[in-house]
C-alpha cells in the first residue's frame, strides 16, 4: 500500500513538473515571397479541417506573419466549457517567416493556460488539434521557454505579477453584450489607436466573442516591444480582446507577454516596462463605446 501511495505521489509530481514550451517548430518552407508561404501553409491547414480566420503581418516587424485558424471541435469544446472567458482560446496561431521558418502555438501549453480548470473537458479536442497541426505542418521541437504544465492553470511570471483572471484585464463595461460587441467592432473598423481587426469569433448565444487585434503604431504599438524581446515568436501574436456578457477584456501584458515569451529575463522585461500600460491604453480605446477624437 505504501509503495502504491508513493507511486501516485511521484506520478503527480512528475505531471506537475513536466515542462511545456509555448511553440512547436514545423517543417521549413522553400524560399519564396511571404505571401506565397502563407498561402502554402493555409492550404495545408485547410486540408486538415481548419478554417482560416485571418492573417496578421505586423507593421514594423519585418519578415514575419501570423495565420490564425479555428477548429470546429475546439470551438464546440469552448462553448461547452462552462466559462465564457474560454472564448479567448478560439484562435489557433501559426507563425511564418520570410526565410521559410514555420512554427505554431503548442495547443497543450496554450489551452492549459487559457481553459485552466476546464482543460480536462476539452483534452480530446486539444489532442486532435495538436495531431492535425503536426500532420499538416510537421512535428518539430518545442521552443520559447519552459513552464511546468501544472503551473499553467494559474500561471504568472513571478510573485506579485498578474494571472489570467487579474482585475486589471478588464477594459470596459457596456449596457449589454450587443452594445459591447458593437463598440469593439466599430472601433476596430475605424482603426482607433492605430489598430486593425485580424480575426473575430462570436458566439452570441453564450454572449462571448474574441478579436485578434493588430496594434500598428510605431511609437506604442506591438513592434517596439516585440523587436526588443524577440520577433522569432510570431505565433505569439496577435493580441486578443474578448467580450464576456457586457464586459470587454484583454489579458494584462505582464501575464500575456510572459505567457508568450516565458524565457524572458528580468532585464528584458524591464526594457519593455512601459508596454503593459501602453497596450492597455490602446485596447481600452478599442473597448470604449465613446472614443474622443474618433
Amino acid at each position: 500500500m505504501k509503495k502504491l501511495l508513493l507511486g501516485c505521489v511521484l506520478l503527480c509530481a512528475a505531471q506537475w513538473g513536466w515542462a511545456l514550451q509555448p511553440y512547436l517548430q514545423a517543417a521549413k518552407l522553400p524560399a519564396a515571397e511571404l505571401s506565397s508561404q502563407l498561402s502554402q501553409v493555409e492550404k495545408k491547414l485547410q486540408a486538415e479541417g481548419f478554417k482560416v480566420l485571418g492573417k496578421h503581418t505586423p507593421k514594423g516587424i519585418a519578415g514575419y506573419a501570423t495565420l490564425v485558424v479555428s477548429d470546429p471541435d475546439m470551438l464546440e469544446a469552448i462553448r461547452a466549457s462552462g466559462t465564457n472567458s474560454s472564448i479567448i482560446a478560439a484562435g489557433i496561431r501559426i507563425g511564418v517567416s520570410s526565410e521559410g521558418a514555420v512554427s505554431y502555438m503548442n495547443p497543450d501549453y496554450w489551452y492549459r493556460a487559457y481553459l485552466r480548470g476546464h482543460y480536462a473537458g476539452a483534452a480530446k479536442s486539444v489532442k486532435s488539434v495538436q495531431d492535425r497541426l503536426a500532420k499538416a505542418l510537421g512535428d518539430g521541437a518545442g521552443f520559447g521557454g519552459d513552464v511546468p504544465q501544472g503551473e499553467l492553470v494559474n500561471y504568472r511570471y513571478m510573485f506579485g505579477m498578474e494571472r489570467f483572471d487579474s482585475e486589471n484585464s478588464l477594459l470596459g463595461t457596456h449596457a449589454s453584450f450587443e452594445d459591447a460587441l458593437k463598440a469593439v467592432q466599430g472601433n476596430l473598423a475605424r482603426g482607433v489607436g492605430d489598430t486593425q481587426r485580424v480575426y473575430e469569433v462570436i458566439m452570441p448565444t453564450q454572449k462571448m466573442a474574441v478579436f485578434g487585434v493588430a496594434m500598428n503604431s510605431t511609437s506604442d504599438g506591438e513592434s517596439w516591444w516585440v523587436n526588443k524581446i524577440g520577433s522569432d515568436h510570431p505565433a505569439g501574436l496577435p493580441y486578443e480582446v474578448f467580450i464576456v456578457d457586457n464586459k470587454v477584456y484583454a489579458l494584462y501584458a505582464r501575464y500575456r507577454i510572459a505567457l508568450a515569451w516565458p524565457a524572458l529575463g528580468m532585464g528584458q522585461f524591464m526594457g519593455i516596462i512601459n508596454a503593459p500600460e501602453a497596450i492597455r491604453t490602446t485596447l481600452s480605446r478599442v473597448a470604449s463605446a465613446n472614443v474622443p477624437g474618433n
